[in-house]
């Protein structure tokens, strides 16, 4: 019999509205059952292509036994992540708290007015039988003790990640960005790329940084580090060699075998990475990876008017991998004597290459010139054999039964991948990019934004009010469209959502910023995302967007809140450099400073595409044929000028960007050369 899951839109709610456990969906009429029953709440917590999620409910959730348990106990609510983040933050804190680790599916059980008192994840069936009748137990016999444990664990959540305000005027120096790199680099895996351990994660914002220390720095250590990186994860399992895009992590430490599910924010923040490390290297399999990977999203992530989905399942037909995955006898009969080729290409084996027996993952280890000097072959025609067999790899693997499709469109993600075709438009000047970009914007812009507010979730029933993340993001994407086209509708949008944040988000005493908005639900704990994860934080992101506003509009109070925020937070990113590593890249910024380049005139288009082919990644872009923003005033000319300014003064105009490049390389302080 289907459940109170059934009118619901999210894919992962809809997953278990057949289940005989009686789920409720977050509100008011679970809550006020369980204050009226006097019932612990059990808070489940998952997303759609969350493997291990899967696996309990099909052994534990769809299960008679089990359910009758839960259904007498306890008043069981189910909660996609992905659409209410502020709830899973706070009772994933208290799973951290309590158990050291967390992960989902998150399984929270809380007192009837929602504080938590014990937790966990994952959780075989007999286990979880045990755990249900032995919380009930305790609650019927012993409610004292479980108020007190819920009063310490709520004070615990409350108090975690709570960082006291740095009040300082002093310098920021090169030696502080210093002492944090090294620090760092003792935990790369210089052989594999990434960290010395497993399983492994892309963690876009910690190589994005270390693509801007090594130019700015001329620092070779991590210059080698990122490019290992880049390159090991464009050959391994976690990257679709057939179709293009990212896999969530690898479970291996050589990105070998993937945790298959495709999520859209690793899919934008990669897009972004690579982008920007070819136009840092050149190097093409960086640009393949771009084009494969926005092809991949164009294809299977683009809903038809134009918002992107959130993620691609695991599995299929029951089965994780199967979608992705051939024997070496059906590549046999799919390529006949073009075969071996590609079998050596992507190293496959009549045993199999993963755990699955006899099925394979398509991984490289040999660059093209590398490979086809083995096989007496050029590149060219090596190039073109593989190209031929994965389009017809690529057709077969088409007409399978594809991983299930959450289509959630998210404010947040959608924010990301904007920025990504903007990223990918700069420097690639491919046009298909940036028309992509403005139906992105003018998608978020219809359909996401009301009365000047964003919703998290596009025409769901659980839509919630939008959180930081997404004001963050998106603000972030239509800066980087601002920087694509000089059209400063969309800058104006930015600084407009950036004065609603500050409003309903910022918390003066602490000066940082609240996940959710003071207008939004109450809910037990009021938290801040300061740590950058496989996502940067919400607050690294805001510090970023107010460091460049404050720059685009000579806003002082924007960069006086970004300063106060990363000198409140650098003191804690040399203990745990990784999970700082969007702070460290506005520390970067902060301590060498930026460019401000203004680029007027008729021509200012073309300029503007010939400065994206050098590499300067402390610097931001405006200009046009007109506008209104202050640096610009003054600066309108018949003849295109390029304006390099720091600190809102300018060095004398040129009109080549060569003459630019030269004035930026003679003003640089920076340890390294801008070119």
């Amino acid at each position: 019999m289907p459940n109170r899951l059934t009118d619901q839109t999210s894919p992962y709610l809809l997953q278990h509205a057949n289940n005989p456990v009686d789920w409720y969906p977050w509100g008011q009429e679970a809550l006020g059952r369980a204050r009226a029953e006097n019932k612990l709440i059990l808070v489940s917590i998952g997303y759609s292509a969350c493997h291990w999620c899967h696996v309990m409910e099909h052994e534990s959730f769809e299960d008679q036994e089990v359910a009758r348990v839960m259904n007498e106990h306890f008043i069981c609510i189910k909660i996609d992540r992905e659409a209410r983040p502020d709830i899973d933050q706070i009772y994933m804190n208290a799973v951290q708290l309590m158990t050291g680790s967390g992960g989902w599916p998150l399984n929270c059980f809380c007192l009837p007015d929602q504080r938590p008192i014990y937790g966990g994840t994952y959780f075989r069936k007999p286990d979880w039988i045990s755990l249900l009748d032995n919380l009930a137990d305790f609650w019927k016999n012993k409610p004292n003790e479980a108020e007190e444990y819920a009063i310490r664990l709520t004070e615990g959540i409350r108090q975690s990640e709570q960082l006291i305000p740095v009040k300082s005027d002093a310098e920021f120096t090169l030696k502080d960005i210093q002492d944090i790199f090294e620090t760092w680099k003792r935990s790369f895996d210089l052989v594999e790329g990434g960290y010395n351990r497993a399983p492994k994660f892309p963690l876009p914002n910690n190589w994005q940084f270390m693509l801007r220390y090594a130019h700015l720095m001329k620092d070779n250590a991590a210059h080698v580090a990122v490019n290992i990186t880049l390159e090991k994860m464009a050959f391994g399992g976690i990257y679709d060699q057939i179709g293009g895009g990212f896999a969530r992590y690898s479970v291996d430490g050589e990105w070998h075998v993937p945790h298959f599910e495709k999520m859209l924010y690793d899919n934008a923040q990669l897009v972004s990475l690579y982008s920007e490390a070819y136009q840092y290297t050149g190097n093409q399999l960086y640009k393949n990876v771009v084009y494969e990977t926005l092809k991949f999203i164009e294809r299977e992530m683009t809903s038809p008017d134009t918002g992107f989905y959130s993620a691609l399942d695991a599995d299929s037909e029951g089965v994780e991998g199967k979608f992705y995955t051939f024997t070496k006898d059906q590549i046999q009969s799919i390529l006949a004597e073009d075969a071996d080729v590609f079998n050596i290409y992507y190293n496959i084996t009549d045993e199999g290459n993963w755990e699955e027996e006899q099925t394979n993952i398509f991984l490289r280890k040999l660059d093209d010139a590398e490979l086809g000097s083995k096989l007496g072959m050029s590149d060219e025609v090596l190039k073109r054999k593989i190209t031929d067999a994965k389009q017809k790899i690529f057709q077969v693997r088409a007409e399978r039964i594809r991983p299930g499709l959450d289509n959630k469109i998210l404010a947040s993600w959608n924010g990301m991948m904007l920025k990504a075709y903007t990223d990918a438009y700069r420097v690639f000047t491919d046009d298909k990019f940036l028309q992509t970009a403005l139906k992105s914007a003018e998608f978020i812009t219809g359909k996401l934004l009301y009365d000047g507010r964003l919703i998290r979730v596009y025409s769901s029933s659980e839509a919630s009010d939008a959180f930081l993340d997404d004001y963050a993001f998106v603000i972030d994407g239509l800066i980087g469209l601002y920087e694509s086209t000089f059209s400063e509708k969309w800058i104006s949008l930015a600084k407009q959502l950036t004065e609603h944040t500050i409003s309903d988000f910022y918390d003066e005493e602490s000066g940082l910023f609240f996940y959710t908005s003071a207008k939004g639900e109450e809910l037990i704990a009021r938290k801040q995302e300061i740590t950058d994860n496989v996502i940067s934080s919400s607050n690294s992101a805001m510090a970023h967007n107010l460091f460049k506003l404050g720059h685009f509009f000579h806003e002082d109070n924007y960069l006086k809140i970004s300063d106060q925020m990363i000198r409140t937070v650098q003191p804690h990113i040399i203990k745990y450099p990784s999970g700082y590593s969007n702070w460290a890249s506005l520390l970067l910024f902060r301590i060498l400073g930026i460019y401000e380049i203004a680029i007027t005139g008729s021509m200012a288009e073309q300029r503007r595409i010939d400065l994206e082919k050098y590499y300067i990644p402390n610097k931001i872009l405006l200009g046009g044929t007109s506008g209104t923003l202050p640096l610009l005033q003054d600066k309108w000319h018949i003849e295109t000028k390029i304006y390099v300014c720091q600190n809102r003064s300018c060095l004398l105009p040129v009109t080549e960007v060569i003459s630019a490049m030269n004035q930026i390389d003679n003003s640089s302080t920076t340890p390294g050369s801008q070119e």
